[in-house]
């Protein structure tokens, strides 16, 4: 079972979840989360094996934009999917999308964030996200089966672009069709930040699955490339791929953060232990695809 499967994350783990396993029957959950009695009939009906949680409010901005909605979906709305597993379908694993976000001001420390680092979250998303995570893991001492899965920063193909990479493809991409003119508008680019494949990410939940049987009630599992990139040069990288030349780099402060912090960077070594994960797919073929997915998108636009 999977909810948030429309999603960017989502799209990519049910093609993956369905070459993983051709076989097993996968089920989109319709229902709102927020809705206690809907998500409760909705695993009733589907009494799943695994549950793979990613519906949430997943950008930043949108969380300060209406901070109400962002602790109902990603706290709440959790908590009834919890429940519901609890109640209807005892034996299931939860495999819960946490963030790497929670552990926000942490990273000052300039250390590599393992799974015991102090949660410190520093914006509405990531104090959402915290709650959660903590939540499951109480509920997990009383008997739930399930694994907190804390992804560091992930891009690829589809995503929106409320996010930093995706937001660089789609204003390059728009320059290179001759829609925009030759400046790229960016908030900070100095942070540094550990940056994943979303592919990568998906074949992490699916290692949960294979080996649900190494992961104790409650396991955390950080998710990590261990490679901090500068902002700034992954612009750089883009620019270069689509072989651009005299572009201008604009300031704006709309996309600037007041809590952005010099460099986060994690520790994912008990996820190559238990699952036998590392990130595969090379990051110049992340960057490659995410502009390959915005010039299809553009070329599509009606003129």
């Amino acid at each position: 079972m999977v909810t948030g499967a429309t999603g960017f994350v989502g799209r990519h783990l049910t093609s993956s979840l369905g070459a993983a396993y051709p076989d097993a029957q996968i089920s989109l959950a319709t229902a709102d989360i927020t809705q206690a009695d809907a998500i409760s009939a909705e695993v009733r009906n589907v009494r799943p094996a695994f549950c793979i949680h990613l519906a949430g409010i997943a950008a930043v901005a949108d969380a300060q934009r209406v901070p109400s909605q962002a602790w109902q979906v990603n706290l709440h709305g959790t908590l009834n999917l919890a429940h519901a597993l609890r109640a209807h379908a005892p034996e299931c694993l939860l495999i819960f999308a946490s963030s790497a976000d929670i552990y926000g001001a942490s990273f000052k420390s300039g250390r590599p964030a393992d799974e015991a680092t102090l949660l410190s979250p520093l914006n509405t998303y990531a104090a959402t996200k915290a709650a959660a995570d903590l939540a499951l893991g109480a509920m997990a001492a009383e008997g739930l089966r399930c694994v907190r899965v804390r992804a560091f920063n992930h891009t690829g193909p589809g995503q929106s672009e409320a996010f930093v990479v995706s937001s660089f493809a789609r204003q390059v991409a728009a320059i290179e069709a001759g829609l925009a003119e030759p400046v790229i508008r960016v908030g900070n680019l100095d942070p540094e930040r550990d940056m994943l494949d979303v592919r990568d990410v998906c074949a992490a939940y699916i290692g949960c699955i294979a080996h649900a049987d190494a992961l104790s009630p409650g396991s955390i599992l950080n998710i990590a490339s261990g490679t901090p990139r500068r902002v700034g040069d992954i612009l750089v990288d883009l620019i270069k791929i689509a072989g651009l030349t005299g572009v201008a780099i604009e300031t704006d402060v709309s996309r600037m953060r007041a809590t952005d912090i010099p460099t986060a960077c994690g520790n994912s070594a008990l996820a190559a232990q238990l699952l036998g994960w590392q990130p595969r797919i090379p990051w110049r073929k992340t960057l490659e695809d995410v502009l390959l997915s915005w010039r299809k998108h553009i070329a599509d636009q009606p003129v």
